[in-house]
């Protein structure tokens, strides 16, 4: 098949939409389809062999997050033309941003594939905005979700064939296997964050459990991978005492990311909500790591609370540290924590997901002639 995908968000820009657009990619081009990326130039990625970009990505806060707004001149003159001379079989557009998808699908005589990987709240703007692309909606054959949450949301405003696909993870990238940085091994445990800085991910709630954790433990770092405009809010919470017991790595290149969960003895997702899947607990899952992470609807799809991971309320920050205190004082359950994490991330391989969703594209493509 020809295959354009199609984002608002992409490399270098770092995610879940980047890092699931990426290894399908990879596992699409295995399996002998002609793909192509299109998306907005946010700078210069690791691999830009099949990818189109027009115009320029720029982000703004959105619930406590950050959204993509797309700039620049002839923008959907460039998608229009990309789209018509492309002649693809399928266009697989990924959302909620969509502003690249929308243009695509006005131009396009393909089967049209969407996929959402967010959760939301009904409100009333969200309605209004569907009404606003309603044109655009209408051309969508069918959706993918990555999980059940990010269907309920989806399925409010796109009455169409759809079905769930979650997100997948490189198990031989991320693996017990892998060696963890010298630097991070000198006897002390090791608590892992990775994730943008930004409130949605509640890196606050795990800098103030921090302090308390290291009253308990006082051999302990704290290692935080990812950047974002919200750094220096969030070193404000940081007591002088522990400065020095906590690592800011900033932004890592995508190679290194698997010696990060390998330096770790507890990996910690404390977002505070809006996360419809969680692949970064997939990949410390696949890394053998035990997981601490919050109580909310898209991790509950992928970690069961006791048996491959420990949940605690979001924005909780006692709860946070009494749960990896106990951890790293227990090393049986990390352990068995680990254990049962690493075969649950072997059914979520990326080559697995990758054929799950072709086999879609051929059911929509077969009921479409």
């Amino acid at each position: 098949m020809k295959i354009c995908i199609v984002s608002d968000l992409y490399y270098p820009h770092p995610g879940g939409v980047s890092e699931h657009i990426y290894h399908t990619y990879c596992e699409l081009k295995k399996l002998g389809h002609e793909v192509k990326i299109l998306t907005a130039h946010y700078g210069r990625a690791k691999d830009e062999r099949d990818v189109i970009k027009v115009g320029r990505g720029l982000l703004f806060p959105i619930n406590k997050s950050f959204g993509s707004i797309i700039i620049g001149t002839g923008v959907a003159a460039k998608v229009k033309y990309v789209i018509r001379e492309g002649n693809f079989d399928v266009i697989h557009a990924h959302g909620p941003h969509a502003f690249l998808p929308c243009v695509a699908f006005k131009h396009s005589n393909s089967v049209n594939i969407m996929t959402f990987h967010a959760s939301a709240p009904d409100r009333k703007w969200h309605r209004y905005f569907a009404r606003l692309i309603r044109e655009y909606i209408n051309k969508i054959d069918a959706t993918i979700a990555v999980s059940n949450l990010a269907k309920e949301t989806m399925t409010r405003h796109i009455p169409c064939e759809n079905t769930i696909i979650p997100n997948g993870v490189d198990t031989d990238r991320f693996s017990p296997s892998v060696k963890g940085y010298e630097r991070f091994q000198d006897g002390k445990f090791n608590i892992l964050f990775i994730g943008r800085l930004e409130p949605r991910k509640g890196l606050k709630y795990l800098l103030q459990a921090f302090t308390i954790i290291c009253k308990e433990i006082p051999d302990v770092r704290l290692i935080v991978v990812g950047k974002g405009p919200l750094e220096n809010y969030h070193k404000g919470f940081i007591k002088s005492k522990i400065r020095d017991k906590i690592s800011f790595e900033g932004f890592v290149p995508a190679d290194a990311v698997p010696r990060y969960y390998a330096s770790c003895d507890v990996y910690c997702s404390p977002a505070i909500g809006r996360e419809s899947f969680g692949i970064v607990l997939l990949e410390a899952m696949s890394s053998q790591k035990p997981i601490v992470a919050s109580n909310i609807g898209g991790y509950r799809e992928v970690v069961k609370d006791g048996y491959d991971g420990i949940f605690v309320e979001p924005e909780d920050p006692k709860a946070l540290a009494f749960a990896i205190v106990k951890l790293l004082k227990d090393s049986n359950l990390r352990e068995k924590l680990a254990k049962k994490g690493r075969q649950k991330a072997l059914t979520y391989s990326w080559e697995k997901v990758t054929k799950d969703i072709v086999n879609f594209y051929q059911k929509i493509l077969d009921k479409k002639r």
